[in-house]
């Protein structure tokens, strides 16, 4: 998946207005794992739909999901990937 260089310099996190990158494979792949065994979102409900992308944030501990090239930037929506490392 690649955004417009562009767009994705105008993204940032809606908590804490650090910028976002693309997330690695890998790391979406952690996620999409975490998905299957029950993963909650920031909000407290569960992620019900595997991961096409997602924009992780610069400090590293919340990723945004990206579905059908639609980046979600909703703070309720971001994912705390620190424990997934």
């Amino acid at each position: 998946m690649a955004l417009d260089p562009d767009f994705l310099a105008s993204l940032i996190c809606p908590e804490t207005r650090e910028p976002l990158s693309v997330a690695e494979p890998a790391l979406i792949e952690k996620v999409n794992a975490a998905v299957k065994g029950g993963l909650e979102n920031k909000g407290g409900e569960p992620v019900k739909t595997p991961l096409d992308g997602g924009l992780l944030r610069a400090d590293g501990k919340v990723l945004y999901p990206i579905w059908n090239e639609i980046p979600n930037l909703l703070i309720a929506e971001g994912i705390l990937v620190g424990d997934l490392g």
